[in-house]
């Protein structure tokens, strides 16, 4: 049994996350902090934890994580850096839902999140948090930077095709559906009823901040290292949710070959991802509730593919992976708390 420390509980993610570690049989969550709801009752804020009325938010500082072995932040991006250095130096480990792990190049992440990162000397050393690609990375890592959900849903749609060299990394386009919640739970106009409902509607056309995450880690799946990819992320009128469109252009001397059969056989022992047979498509209500990513692969002439990625933003691509990354880290079974079947309707 190992303690748990959750800062930052009060967003979609947070709550997620806490669901998803109470009923964790390997996980006592040991403290729950929010700067803005210091002394009330989760179950106060959050109905849904009614049988859970011993756990009461406090003030995040270091201190409070002395017994805890683990802990994750589930806060806006600038945070875990102002305070992951003094909690490893403690001996925690740390697994940031957030970005400001996630790139690599400070320069790039400074950029993209308009501000001065705070614990550069951690940015090698942070481990970014793809199962499918780094688990051996993992095992042994002190930090780890969860991946976003956009990322996650295009890394896995690609990751087969790029390893192998099968489809040409200068080709690339993802347009991506997301549901509200991967907007956060903090009121904003955009995020309103009237504003969402019987409404489609791309943003970020002209930049993205998981643009330069998802190109660090396509980057990483081919020998050379240049990827081109065109990223348009949409919003959809739903709750949970993402689907990917991954478009590619197979090289010639791969246009006879069975790209459903090679996507099977690379992730045939991964226990969250899942490969429908040819010409069936993935529907984001089946992964509802779940850390699973359900791809298939679609070739649409004998010089394109089309790749079909759908995830639940809330848990394979935040809080489920977060918690698949400390099964790893653990030795735990990957699957133990997350292998929950899609909630349908």
């Amino acid at each position: 049994m190992i303690k748990a420390g959750i800062i930052g509980g009060t967003g979609y993610t947070g709550i997620e996350l806490i669901r998803l570690l109470l009923g964790h049989p390997q996980v006592d969550v040991n403290a729950i902090t929010s700067r803005s709801e210091i002394g009330k009752k989760l179950s106060d804020l959050v109905p849904n934890f009614i049988a859970y009325d011993d756990l009461v938010f406090s003030e995040p500082s270091v201190s409070l994580f002395s017994d805890c072995d683990v802990v994750f932040f589930a806060t806006p991006n600038g945070v875990a850096m102002e305070m992951a250095p003094e909690l490893l130096a403690a001996g925690k480990r740390v697994i940031d839902l957030a970005a400001d792990f996630r790139i690599k190049d400070q320069a790039i992440w400074e950029q993209w999140y308009a501000q001065a990162h705070a614990a550069p000397e951690l940015l090698a050393s942070a481990v970014y948090g793809l199962p499918e690609h780094n688990r051996e990375l993992i095992r042994d890592a002190q930090l780890i930077a969860n991946p976003g959900c956009y990322p996650t849903a295009v890394s896995l749609a690609y990751l087969p095709l790029l390893k192998s060299g099968k489809i040409n990394p200068h080709q690339l386009i993802a347009d991506v559906k997301s549901g509200v919640s991967g907007a956060g739970r903090a009121a904003n106009l955009a995020g309103l009823h009237a504003e969402v409902s019987e409404n489609f509607k791309a943003y970020g056309v002209n930049g993205h901040r998981h643009h330069p995450e998802i190109e660090q880690t396509l980057q990483e799946m081919v020998s050379n290292g240049q990827v081109n990819l065109t990223f348009i992320p949409h919003l959809l009128p739903m709750n949970r949710g993402i689907h990917a469109t991954c478009y590619g252009e197979v090289y010639s001397a791969h246009q006879a070959d069975d790209l459903t059969q090679i996507y099977q056989q690379f992730y045939a022992n991964e226990p969250f991802v899942s490969i429908l047979e040819a010409g069936q498509h993935p529907e984001t209500r089946a992964v509802r509730g779940t850390n699973q990513c359900i791809l298939s692969v679609n070739r649409v002439s004998e010089t394109q593919v089309v790749i079909l990625s759908v995830i639940d933003n809330l848990v394979k691509g935040a809080a489920g992976q977060a918690i698949q990354n400390m099964n790893i880290m653990y030795s735990f079974p990957e699957t133990m708390g997350i292998d929950a079947i899609g909630l349908l309707p």
